[in-house]
């Protein structure tokens, strides 16, 4: 079928939520959010949480539901990872718009327009510690005319002095249940055909990030029109499929390393990603019922070690034997019976990559 046309505008964009009652899946935020829109008091505030979940979208409807269209961009500043945020920005841009007064309280067109401005920091866990302790006595001395909204994927990368003086809201991933009903929702608005199967898949590859679903869901509307199954989602998501998962297993499974070698040339002519296919093995082995609990330990450990390895050195400037070598090792743990041919398999796989020079395309 020949897609269908489609509207420029982003439907991550499009389908967010402008209040925040129709946050999905944060009953508990929601419920005290609420209050706080009734009641106009509103304390600084940390929202954290995996991508996704509505921490951006629940701090936008905030802001827009307490001051409306008129006063929100006066009484707002936004700024988020691609703005520079270091610590002379929260000494002059920060400080300068938290140090404006406002007026009294007085609703104007129905929004209870508080006596205070917002700062909202997306991915506040990207901000350097010293940009963080300078926000500490902006945040003191301006309390009474600004509110901060911090956002963050990490709250362990908020320091102790910022995260005490907010209000924590906890966002969970989305559960299967919810996406998939906001998922149809929006195929029925765009005139979208998803079967249970397709449903279903969008929900797994998505991991509970709803952005996520929804852009897999547009990418591929856009390719194979209004008619969309589980292989044209998991075709636009880059998401590594089951078959060549399982046979790069059946492959080490088998202990003959030129079978398992063939199967890694194959996966990396194909171009899928390592950090996917490294994912998607671990979640394979942690489900495979014929591995005993010390045979999973023993291979997610070198799974670790292999993934920190795709992490330091990009795909494209690692040695194609040393990955391949890494990638057997990894997976190929499964046939070792003895702690000699461990230790033969690890000597082997830092010979290989001491040996071939750094740099070398994996493609050459």
């Amino acid at each position: 079928m020949a897609p269908i046309l489609q509207s420029t505008q982003p439907w991550v964009e499009k389908y967010r939520p402008k209040q925040v009652k129709d946050v999905a899946h944060q009953d508990e935020v929601v419920r005290v959010l609420t209050n706080t829109l009734e009641t106009g008091s509103c304390p600084h505030m940390l929202f954290y949480g995996p991508p996704g979940t509505g921490k951006t979208t629940t701090a936008l409807a905030i802001a827009h539901q307490l001051f409306g269209p008129e006063l929100y961009k006066s009484r707002v500043l936004e700024l988020n990872a691609s703005d520079d945020r270091g610590i002379n920005v929260v000494r002059t841009k920060i400080k300068d718009f938290a140090a404006v007064a406002v007026g009294t309280n007085q609703r104007k067109s129905g929004y209870p327009c508080p006596p205070f401005k917002i700062i909202v920091l997306d991915e506040a866990d990207s901000m350097t510690e010293d940009a963080q302790n300078a926000l500490r006595r902006t945040m003191e001395t301006y309390s009474k005319v600004t509110r901060f909204f911090f956002i963050c994927n990490y709250v362990s990368r908020i320091i102790e002095p910022l995260a005490s003086r907010c209000a924590k809201f906890r966002f969970k991933p989305l559960s299967e249940e919810i996406m998939s009903s906001r998922i149809l929702y929006i195929s029925q608005e765009e005139g979208l055909c998803l079967d249970a199967e397709a449903l279903s898949t969008l929900s797994s590859i998505s991991h509970g990030d709803l952005r996520r679903a929804i852009t897999y869901l547009q990418s591929a509307a856009r390719l194979f029109g209004s008619s969309i199954s589980s292989e044209n989602l998991i075709s636009v998501s880059g998401v590594v499929p089951a078959k060549v998962v399982e046979e790069l297993l059946k492959a080490c499974k088998s202990g003959n390393f030129d079978l398992a070698n063939k199967e890694v040339n194959n996966f990396i002519a194909e171009g899928y990603p390592a950090s996917q296919m490294l994912t998607q093995l671990f979640e394979s082995i942690v489900e495979d019922n014929d591995l005993s609990d010390e045979q999973k330990a023993r291979i997610s450990k070198k799974l670790g070690e292999a993934d920190k390895v795709t992490l330091t050195r990009p795909l494209f400037t690692v040695p194609r034997h040393g990955f391949t070598t890494l990638l057997f090792v990894s997976a190929g743990i499964l046939t070792i019976r003895s702690f000699k041919s461990l230790l033969k398999c690890i000597f082997l796989f830092r010979v290989q990559f001491s040996l071939v020079p750094y740099g070398i395309a994996v493609l050459s």
